[in-house]
């Protein structure tokens, strides 16, 4: 059975323009020709635009200061529509006050002077275009492709994956009729998409044009050649969105050209955080750093890309995706972070809503530092706000409690964030944490992990997850293989870059976990974790100048974190500088205190603390440290068997030998303990005979002073003072 041939069509399909395509109309010679895609030419073109008097939809499509609003669906037409002949007696459309043109100026630059967009009545191509929009705002982008708006076309291209097609029309050369009246000193309107309304035939009062004063400069158009010109050259949203399409694709090289290495509005003179962005949305300017900042990480420049994303977040705040990319890349440094942060223009660019932006900026900062800033932070949002449920504000308490090692009191408001939405990925990686570092919860762990494999295979932090499971369980090399799984999938997720460095260290690879903690750092240059990480597999191969090379580092970039300041402690222990160690470990415990960690956490602190303080001979202060361990973990065998040592040195024997066996109880085959109680033995075994044969020679003495009275001598000639045998002193 034969299928039915579909009926030909009675409608003949007009053939598709040959037009030249961008790379093949590029000159080969040169990137600076004047048909390259760089945009020094949309710079000129700014300049030329801001020299002249006369305002127009193009100086406004060029003006970095804006942002893309005026591109939303916010009004159907910005073209003048004639009135009805009778009296209109309907409302108009609730988009009838929106706008879909890039080059639109904002305000009432659309509205008849006498009258109100109420009174007029909708054209065919408002219609074509409020259908667009309806599909578009419905996901139907098919049904949204509209021929005669460029610009909402390579949208949704761009929305449909369609890069390539997007790219070409956005950078493809096409003739412009140029207008045979001279410029209007009124701006002229602009179609939605990106041709002025002047090369487009108009009728009635819209074609009523004043002349231009005599000696005004005329804006120039923007030319490949006589008569043509592309999008890219006419509006930064355009030249934006050009440069989107070319990362989705891959086309690092190409992008970076088409935005420029650096930000070329810079040292126009009309850019930067004082310039104010009129429409209230975020500057295209600022969105271009962002995106230059994005093509500088995948070329491996992380220094310029550090500088572009703070040249974005600096233009304008409210570029949240710039201090993001800032804060989970670990840029900068706490101290730069900090006075980065604090002292971004919020007052004048979200005038009304400054304080609340700074204050939701402050609280996703690192928190080894201004402790009570933050916790001011967090109550300010809580009680001003209304935010106590708020995902990102509870994460600021989770952030705060994991970094003081609270990991139960941590797991609490992690679960609480994934109550509220069942993905959040800036608190999964704590949440997972938490659930490696409490053992009863690893059960738990493996359910969560095959969930959100399950549930988003394609999310690095799925995966992530899996490689923490067979961490917990000291599967070493299957834990290795998913963080690195991870890594290929983010190169930017640091958690998986520290734990597949941890897998080494745990399996005693120390040289391995050097190379990967380097490598950590190198990517995250504003976290010291790596550093201090490295100078602690050096202590362990005992190459102390390296370990003091990396911790020193480490300080200089966070000189807040206890952990760190313990670890130099051990370095200036292992040079015997006995002094300086107490000194440091007394200093982390401090900061530790003042950050309300949990306290038994630090007990190898303490432990570190009472061995200086015995290296000294302060006997008393050494055993306070000891039982300070005990009190945190009563069967703490190295404490044990250090605080018998202790009693030892105190000459008291018994209590010595019953911390022995305490500590034996918990570690039986301890060396180090067994040794110290055959000591401790023998000692006592040597000195309490000693003081037996004492108090019989005295008594013999007594006896006979006694009986010699009495004429009784007979059986004490024989008695003779047995000799004292020195005691042993216990080092």
């Amino acid at each position: 059975m034969t299928s039915t041939p579909p009926p030909t069509s009675q409608y003949a399909i007009p053939g598709i323009p040959n037009l030249p395509s961008p790379s093949s109309s590029r000159h080969r010679s040169s990137i600076g020709s004047s048909f390259s895609f760089g945009p020094q030419q949309l710079v000129d073109s700014y300049h030329d635009a801001g020299a002249s008097p006369i305002s127009n939809s193009f100086s406004l499509a060029l003006d970095p200061n804006r942002s893309v609003l005026p591109a939303s669906p916010l009004r159907s037409s910005p073209r003048r529509i004639r009135r009805p002949k009778e009296s209109a007696s309907r409302q108009p459309h609730p988009l009838a006050n929106d706008t879909t043109d890039v080059f639109q100026v904002s305000g009432d630059a659309g509205s008849d002077d006498d009258g109100g967009e109420s009174d007029e009545e909708w054209g065919m191509v408002d219609r074509m275009r409020l259908w667009r929009h309806d599909a578009l705002m419905q996901h139907l982008y098919e049904t949204a492709h509209d021929p005669n708006d460029a610009f909402w076309l390579a949208q949704t291209y761009f929305m449909t994956h369609q890069y390539s097609r997007a790219e070409r029309l956005l950078t493809r050369p096409f003739p412009i009729p140029q207008p045979n009246r001279p410029a209007s000193s009124t701006p002229p309107r602009a179609s939605t998409n990106g041709y002025l309304s002047h090369l487009i035939s108009t009728k009635g009062k819209a074609r009523e044009q004043e002349e231009p004063q005599a000696g005004i400069s005329t804006f120039r158009l923007p030319m490949v050649q006589d008569s043509v010109s592309r999008l890219v050259d006419m509006s930064v949203a355009c030249r934006y969105l050009a440069a989107q399409c070319q990362v989705r694709q891959g086309n690092w090289a190409e992008a970076t050209e088409m935005l420029g290495e650096a930000n070329p509005f810079r040292d126009s003179g009309r850019s930067g955080p004082a310039v104010p962005n009129v429409d209230g949305g975020i500057k295209v300017e600022a969105s271009m750093c962002h995106l230059r900042g994005i093509l500088m990480l995948k070329l491996n420049r992380g220094d310029q890309a550090k500088h572009c994303f703070m040249e974005a977040l600096a233009l304008d705040v409210k570029c949240y995706d710039a201090f993001e990319q800032l804060v989970t890349g670990e840029m900068m440094t706490p101290d730069e972070e900090w006075e980065f942060v604090q002292g971004l223009a919020y007052s004048s660019q979200t005038p009304q809503d400054a304080e609340f932006v700074q204050l939701i900026y402050t609280a996703r900062l690192r928190k080894y530092k201004h402790v009570t800033e933050h916790a001011l932070t967090r109550q300010r949002l809580v009680d001003e706000y209304g935010l106590g449920d708020n995902p990102d504000v509870l994460f600021s308490f989770a952030d705060a409690l994991y970094s003081n090692f609270r990991w139960a009191d941590c797991f609490v408001i992690t679960s609480r964030i994934l109550g509220l939405v069942s993905i959040h990925n800036t608190t999964m990686p704590l949440h997972i944490a938490c659930m490696y570092h409490l053992s009863h919860l690893h059960s738990k762990l493996f359910i969560l992990a095959h969930e959100m494999v399950d549930r988003e295979p394609e999310n690095p932090i799925s995966w992530y997850a899996v490689g923490v499971w067979y961490l917990s369980g000291g599967k070493w090399a299957q834990a290795r293989q998913y963080f690195s799984k991870t890594s290929l999938m983010d190169p930017r997720f640091g958690p998986a870059w520290i734990a597949f460095g941890h897998t080494f260290a745990l399996e005693g690879e120390h040289d391995h976990a050097v190379t990967a903690y380097s490598t950590c750092a190198r990517m995250f240059t504003g976290s010291h974790l790596p550093l201090m990480f490295v100078g602690m597999e050096h202590i362990m191969l005992s190459n102390y100048a390296l370990a003091d090379e990396s911790l020193n580092a480490a300080n200089i970039m966070c000189d807040g974190d206890p952990l760190l300041i313990n670890e130099r402690g051990v370095m200036a222990f292992n040079h015997g500088d006995y002094q300086a160690a107490a000194d440091l470990f007394q200093e982390a415990l401090d900061v530790a205190q003042v950050t309300q960690t949990s306290q038994r956490s630090w007990a190898t602190t303490y432990l570190n603390l009472g061995t200086c303080f015995r290296k000294l001979k302060q006997y008393e202060e050494a055993r306070d440290s000891y039982q300070k361990v005990l009190e945190l973990d009563p069967r703490h065998p190295i404490a044990l068997g250090l605080l018998g040592m202790v009693h030892q040195l105190l000459d008291e024997l018994d209590e010595a030998i019953v911390k022995y066996h305490e500590a034996l109880s918990v570690d039986p085959i301890n060396p180090h303990v067994l040794e110290l109680l055959n000591l401790a033995l023998e000692y006592n075994a040597i000195t309490k005979p000693s003081v037996l044969e004492a108090d019989l020679i005295a008594t013999t003495k007594r006896l006979k002073a006694k009986y010699k009275k009495m004429g009784i001598t007979k059986g004490f000639a024989g008695v003779e003072e047995p000799e004292v045998v020195d005691t042993m002193n216990v080092g």
